[in-house]
């Protein structure tokens, strides 16, 4: 069974007493406002929304709402404070830290019905759209226009644009392009109050009152519920080189990464991939792929633009710096068929892990030159503690996904000495320059670390923030803080 400590589940437990428990008179509103065919409280639809990608955990909630717009959510939320009803947005549900995981019951309001790009503006480089958009449909939909979001999480064929701004997510191009938060320019909100607010306007530089939306990217549905999204765009780059480097030595390819960037290239991605995350992949997917026995890690590494001749360049110089680093053979994918090879199997890496074993995800980031330290910091906890841990991730932002696989630890280990081993991992992070996560969110499995990064004079701040927005705690309570 999945690790759950005993603060963590003393607290839900304490807090669960406080909010209303639903009745008659409740799922007949809910009804009012947006259909009998909208309001789910059979034990399938709860049960399907109780949980989302964070291990096995599950809390299913009373009832799944799925409104159709703006009003129906405002009304909906208007009526939840009031009764003091806890509401957890949830879309796709692909999260990784239980964000959407609706852990005190009430309201699981589902954002899947708002999935309409809105509109795309070619002549100012924008696009308008809803929350339930899924990522890629996005992508695609941009494309056809010559356009460029570049925002792409390993599961973007399936995850919502609103969920992406809940976590702030990446993906393998933020290398080059940034994070989620860097193409938002405006957002329509629902406040716990049930009031509609844009939080700034539609322009690429904004230095008017304070920065409200940023501060709701990354919020993770703590302070409002987002209703549109308007993104900025960037022409399409035409032009890419995709290259597998791998390494006798998983410190040495982490290494290189810095050494990248400092001999005057950046990539659009560069990955890294340990050895057992690659044997997992192979096996959990039909890729084809020999690797040599000495091979402990390996990196992907991409560069695009629209020029061929400037990319082989930099392909060139970015070969250069891995074999001064004592890489293998590079392999240059020759077909766009052997890219999309390669990309499978970096994208199917975090299910072939959870496919075979009970495990815990942490997504630490640090300055990309300390990434080596980390990883064999990592391996020296576990040796300590008796996990495995199997990793990968966005190397060039410093990010490695470290999947703690339980394996031949034993059931009382897993559930009462793995957090000590998790919080020193954390610490390490910390004292290397870096943070909790960078991409994946607290939501609810992270949020007892916090005092790790952050003093407790920045922890009250950030509670003052949550209590200035909801005042009732109705919206998604239970995560990021305490």
């Amino acid at each position: 069974m999945c690790f759950l400590d005993l603060e963590m589940a003393n607290l839900i437990k304490f807090a669960q007493m406080d909010y209303k428990q639903l009745n008659i008179d409740d799922i007949s509103f809910f009804k009012s406002v947006i259909g009998d065919n909208y309001v789910f409280s059979d034990e399938e639809s709860l049960q399907n929304y109780s949980h989302d990608e964070t291990e096995d955990l599950s809390f299913p909630p009373e009832v799944v709402l799925k409104p159709k717009d703006t009003e129906g959510i405002a009304e909906i939320i208007k009526y939840c404070n009031v009764n003091n009803i806890s509401v957890t947005p949830c879309g796709a549900r692909t999260g990784l830290s239980g964000g959407s995981l609706p852990i005190f019951g009430g309201v699981a309001l589902s954002l899947e019905r708002l999935n309409s790009i809105i509109e795309i503006d070619e002549r100012n480089l924008q696009a308008t759209v809803q929350p339930g958009v899924i990522n890629q449909v996005f992508r695609d939909a941009v494309e056809e226009k010559e356009l460029f979001y570049p925002p792409d999480p390993s599961s973007k064929g399936s995850c919502f644009l609103g969920g992406n701004l809940a976590e702030n997510a990446g993906g393998p191009k933020a290398v080059k392009y940034g994070v989620t938060k860097d193409y938002v320019l405006n957002l329509e909100v629902v406040l716990p109050t049930g009031e509609i607010i844009w939080t700034g306007a539609n322009v690429l530089k904004n230095a008017t009152g304070y920065d409200l939306t940023s501060l709701m990217i990354g919020s993770e549905g703590t302070l409002g519920i987002i209703t549109k999204i308007v993104f900025k765009l960037i022409p399409l780059p035409t032009k890419d080189i995709t290259m597998l480097v791998p390494f006798n030595s998983a410190e040495k390819a982490c290494e290189a990464v810095s050494a990248v960037f400092r001999a005057g290239i950046t990539p659009s991605t560069l990955e890294f991939i340990e050895r057992d995350a690659i044997d997992w992949t192979l096996k959990y997917t039909d890729v084809k792929l020999q690797i040599d026995d000495n091979v402990q890690a390996h990196l992907l590494v991409e560069v695009d633009g629209n020029d061929l001749d400037l990319l082989h360049k930099d392909s060139e110089k970015v070969a250069e710096v891995m074999m001064s680093y004592d890489c293998g053979e590079i392999l240059l994918a020759d077909s766009e068929s052997q890219k999309n090879q390669l990309w499978k199997l970096r994208r199917a890496i975090g299910e072939a892990v959870k496919s075979n074993s009970i495990y815990k995800e942490e997504d630490t980031v640090v300055p990309r030159a300390e990434l080596a330290q980390l990883l064999i910091g990592v391996k020296s906890i576990g040796k300590v503690y008796g996990f495995q841990s199997v990793c990968y991730g966005h190397a060039g932002d410093g990010n490695l996904h470290i999947n703690i696989v339980k394996g031949e630890m034993s059931d009382e280990d897993w559930n009462t000495k793995l957090t000590f081993g998790i919080r020193e991992i954390f610490e390490l992070t910390k004292k290397l320059g870096g943070t909790l996560s960078g991409e994946h969110g607290i939501g609810l499995v992270q949020k007892n670390y916090m005092d790790i990064v952050f003093s407790e004079k920045a922890l009250d701040l950030q509670k003052g923030i949550k209590n200035l927005f909801d005042p009732n705690g109705i919206l998604n309570p239970g995560k990021i803080l305490k």
